[in-house]
């Protein structure tokens, strides 16, 4: 990948896009990927120190996945506790904000001033659009080195949210598989208890399953894990 630590460095964007998508469409969870995009992101945009990836949840509280380093947490944090900044901007307003120069800007003015106290001097912010159901997320992109952008990198940064977004998605589908999965055998394990504890049949037991979960308002996938749960631990101390 692209050495961003080099100014001499030549960036040859296909090469460094293309080699990015290979490494963040690996399989992994959807942590580990959330991790991946974030390094990817690092080594394959010119000109900045730091990367961040945050998810806003369906209750508009945005949180911060994963991070190259610490300076991420902490301008991160800041960014939400404040409620202004490239980050919270570029989730609610404009999807691509780029910011050189941050000591000069206007539009943050509370969060400008403690961001530069802590080494910030440039930022770009891109909206990432993680699923078919609208969840969105941002890549924020701190420099600590230089005031100005590398005019390679907004439409760098454009291409790589682009093959984050499927990356990401394809993590998130596979982990909602696995979890179905691990749900499905759950529930079977649920009924086989309550069908041998009982003198059920299968329609009987999951009927009995299906009623908890109603009146307790409660996910049946959970009653199952309770009732697995319960099991192996009076099986445990008997």
């Amino acid at each position: 990948m692209y050495d961003h630590t080099r100014a001499d460095d030549a960036f040859d964007m296909p090469s460094v896009l293309a080699e990015a998508a290979r490494t963040i469409n690996q399989p992994r969870s959807v942590e580990e990927t959330l991790e991946a995009i974030a390094y990817a992101a690092r080594s394959s945009i010119p000109g900045f120190d730091d990367v961040g990836i945050s998810l806003m949840h369906a209750d508009g509280k945005i949180e911060t996945k994963a991070a190259t380093g610490d300076l991420v947490w902490r301008l991160d944090s800041l960014q939400y506790g404040l409620n202004e900044g490239p980050c919270v901007s570029s989730l609610r307003e404009e999807p691509v904000l780029l910011v050189d120069h941050l000591s000069h800007q206007q539009r943050w003015p509370r969060y400008v001033p403690d961001a530069v106290k802590l080494g910030l001097r440039s930022q770009m912010a891109l909206r990432l659009y993680v699923d078919d159901a609208g969840t969105m997320g941002g890549i924020n992109l701190y420099s600590t080195s230089s005031d100005t952008l590398s005019e390679d990198a907004p439409p760098a940064a454009q291409v790589f949210a682009a093959q984050a977004a499927v990356a990401l998605g394809r993590a998130t589908e596979v982990d909602q598989l696995n979890d179905a999965l691990r749900s499905r055998q759950q529930i079977g394990t649920a009924l086989g208890i309550l069908m041998e504890r009982y003198k059920l049949d299968e329609e009987a037991a999951f009927n009995f399953l299906a009623r908890l979960s109603s009146h307790s308002n409660t996910k049946l996938r959970d009653i199952a894990a309770r009732l697995v749960e319960d099991a192996a631990k009076t099986r445990d101390s008997t």
